[in-house]
């Protein structure tokens, strides 16, 4: 970390593409809210489509809110209420330790348009803990591999790997061609993490739920953010 602030006041950049698996998107906002990160959210057009047809979410980009659900749940008529009565695992525990989890998200979230390059994300002097993408498109991920900037999702996972901050890219296709695969290593090679959404399931899989909070808690993981989502291997108790 190349900044004098202390870590904890950074913002995380989380941006979304249009590749499936909103849900997890979703989930992965809800944890680092109650965390108390604040967050800088990016949303491709792409991405604004399969959040409607996953989880009948919208974006209102005036209040940069989604309609239906304040970054958790999805609206009940959605897939995400009808898989599961039971609650997913519990969530993180507040990076100051003064703070207690609350059902009430107690982060910010500053919401860029994926055309904006104008915004400070698109400058490395900006600073900023790291930034993730979730989930990351294969055309994504191809213009960070080639260094194309044609958005700003693009231009600020280019600054995270000129200024060597942590950037973590989260894939969710199958089966990869050949040019995905070459891409994942140019992108690990330059410096970026590759956590594909790919679930383990030694933990214990009661639902779907369990399953997408495995991916998050890996993710939650790679910037040092505590959480409760489920039991690590060896040990029986859950959290860090």
């Amino acid at each position: 970390m190349n900044a004098t602030l202390p870590q904890a006041t950074l913002p995380l950049v989380v941006a979304m593409t249009g590749a499936s698996g909103a849900g997890i998107a979703i989930r992965l906002l809800e944890c680092l809210r109650h965390a108390g990160i604040p967050l800088q959210l990016i949303v491709s057009d792409a991405a604004v489509e399969v959040l409607r047809t996953e989880l009948d979410l919208q974006i209102d980009s005036d209040r940069g809110e989604f309609v239906g659900a304040d970054f958790g749940l999805a609206p009940a008529n959605s897939w995400w209420r009808k898989l599961s009565a039971t609650p997913p695992r519990s969530l993180p525990t507040p990076e100051t330790p003064t703070e207690t989890p609350t059902e009430t998200p107690n982060s910010t979230v500053r919401l860029y348009g994926a055309q904006d390059l104008l915004s400070p994300l698109a400058s490395g002097s900006h600073l900023t803990r790291g930034m993730v993408i979730c989930p990351c498109s294969g055309s994504t991920l191809g213009a960070i591999a080639h260094s194309i900037g044609t958005n700003l999702i693009h231009r600020a996972a280019e600054v995270h790997l000129k200024e060597r901050r942590r950037l973590v890219l989260v894939p969710r296709e199958t089966p990869l061609s050949t040019p995905m695969l070459e891409n994942m290593t140019a992108v690990s090679r330059h410096g970026a993490i590759v956590l594909p959404a790919s679930p383990g399931w030694y933990h214990g899989v009661d639902s779907v739920f369990d399953l997408i909070d495995f991916v998050v808690a890996r993710i939650l993981d790679q910037f040092q953010i505590p959480h409760g989502l489920m039991k690590r291997w060896g040990n029986d108790s859950e959290g860090p």
